[in-house]
């Protein structure tokens, strides 16, 4: 999303790597660039050119972090939102513990890397501070026996809320150091860019002096009319496509025994965030997010009817390998006008607004959803889907001509929906000043047969948010919503 907020501010820039080195090494002309003898090595090519507009530049400066002859993989987990971020190093010999707070907020590793930019034409130092790191940036095979594929998640968790994070460069391949659309104030000219990594980090990855540091020229260049292109894909190139699903031929009555096949979804929902009051005082806004922690994917189907306006839902249960091990009939998709224009699933979660003694005091009206996987949750789950974009396992939310669709929650991944759209915020017009709880329940028990999805788990569904509503001197009305346990609510640039 910070590619398509570039984007749209009608700023661009072009970027071309000179004498790309795969690694710090030098290698024959007949044989491959060997692999690091470090676990990383940073790496960057002799010269970068890049082409920026009234003095900004969006650019990774070619710098990348390359694994040697094993893959470099960081778990990031907290028990509970009291409880703060632990990250180990996962090796052959066993977790490697990381500094305490080295990813703090799940964005990647703390001041793993020192960059400094000094302008040629005078000395003068235009940058030089140390720089958080995510490590699955964009990648790159970078050796021909390197495995065909990497496994790993593309970018970090950006929800403040995220519950377990997993990063990782697969070996014989590369990742960006920096985002690759990092905005830097540089005008016309040429720069020399030195990196290094950390000390305390070029200790416990056990990185040579050699492979811990590089630099190289950075020339900018004016751009002087740039015209949008259009959007580009933000996914990457290389991105495993997972087990592909493979329909059974006929329902099943055992759900349960379905279920146990390799594990059931399990819907759960966030603590409500980005909560504020509208501009008149008359309604909380509010940012939801239901997720799967289960070790099965959450996996619905809609079909329609020939001339019907809605579609019948089917959900389908799938063991580790692919294969289908049953399905059931869950409900109905009905198709959203308004400012939604595609196919909802019904009474997927409900929004309420509690008393302080938590009886109901306002519902929202939103009740219907078109699932996608759009934040990375709990990757350290069994099963988790680090690449739920890039498998057959997509959301579809279809248009008005759609005739069947499929939508899903891949496990480790929730869908957020923010206040852009109709029907969410809850009205508080004639509610007195005090304290009250944003309920956000997924897969509720509102029909009269019970829950609409099959579960592992009912009992985490719901998630409870404290609130203050009061009114200032002014009479202007107010609202505050109390921290949960550590968490520091930050939202994303794009945001």
């Amino acid at each position: 999303m910070q590619l398509r907020s570039l984007l749209a501010t009608g700023l661009a820039v072009s970027i071309t790597a000179v004498g790309l080195a795969a690694t710090q090494h030098t290698a024959g002309a007949d044989e491959p660039a060997p692999l690091p003898d470090s676990a990383i090595a940073l790496t960057a090519p002799k010269k970068v050119i890049a082409y920026g507009y009234r003095g900004r530049i969006y650019s990774g400066l070619g710098l990348r972090l390359v694994a040697g002859d094993a893959p470099v993989e960081i778990w990031s987990k907290r028990e509970s939102y009291d409880d703060p971020i632990t990250s180990v190093w996962r090796t052959e010999g066993g977790d490697v513990p990381l500094p305490a707070g080295a990813n703090r907020g799940f964005r990647g590793l703390k001041k793993f890397a020192r960059l400094k930019i000094t302008r040629v034409a005078d000395g003068a130092v235009m940058l030089n501070k140390a720089v958080q790191v995510c490590l699955n940036g964009s990648s790159q095979r970078i050796h021909p026996g390197a495995p065909a594929r990497s496994p790993y998640p593309w970018g970090c968790p950006w929800n403040s809320y995220t519950v377990g994070s997993v990063m990782g460069i697969e070996s014989g391949w590369s990742t960006s150091m920096l985002d690759e659309w990092r905005r830097f104030r540089l005008p016309k000219g040429r720069y020399d860019v030195e990196a290094s990594i950390s000390p305390a980090y070029a200790d416990l990855f056990d990185i040579s002096p050699e492979e811990s540091a590089t630099k190289t020229r950075l020339v900018v260049r004016e751009e002087e009319n740039f015209e949008g292109r259009g959007r580009r894909s933000a996914r990457p190139s290389g991105a495993s496509s997972g087990p592909a699903l493979r329909p059974a031929p006929k329902p099943t009555a055992d759900f349960q025994g379905a279920l146990a096949a390799d594990g059931a979804p399990d819907l759960r929902s966030l603590p409500a965030f980005d909560i504020s009051i509208n501009e008149k005082g008359t309604a909380i806004r509010f940012a939801a997010n239901v997720w799967n922690g289960g070790e099965g994917p959450m996996v619905v189907d809609g079909f329609r009817a020939v001339g019907g306006d809605h579609m019948d839902a089917y959900q389908y249960f799938f063991d580790g390998d692919g294969n289908q091990t049953g399905y059931d009939k869950v409900g109905e998709f009905h198709f959203h006008e308004g400012n939604h224009q595609h196919w909802h699933f019904g009474d997927f979660a409900r929004y309420r607004l509690l008393n302080a003694d938590q009886s109901l005091a306002v519902r929202s009206t939103k009740a219907s959803f078109c699932l996608a996987n759009t934040d990375a949750v709990d990757y350290t789950i069994p099963n988790a889907d680090w690449q739920p974009e890039n498998t057959d396992l997509s959301s579809d939310c279809g248009g008005a001509d759609t005739l069947s669709l499929r939508q899903v929650l891949s496990n480790g991944s929730g869908d957020t929906y923010h206040q852009y759209r109709t029907g969410q915020a809850f009205r508080i017009g004639n509610l007195p000043d005090g304290d009250y709880y944003i309920s956000v329940e997924a897969n509720p028990d509102d029909r009269r047969d019970g829950r609409n999805l099959i579960e592992g788990d009912y009992t985490n569904n719901d998630s409870l948010r404290k609130i203050t509503i009061g009114t200032n001197k002014k009479g202007k009305r107010w609202v505050r919503a109390e921290q949960v346990g550590q968490v520091i609510e930050r939202m994303p640039r794009f945001y």
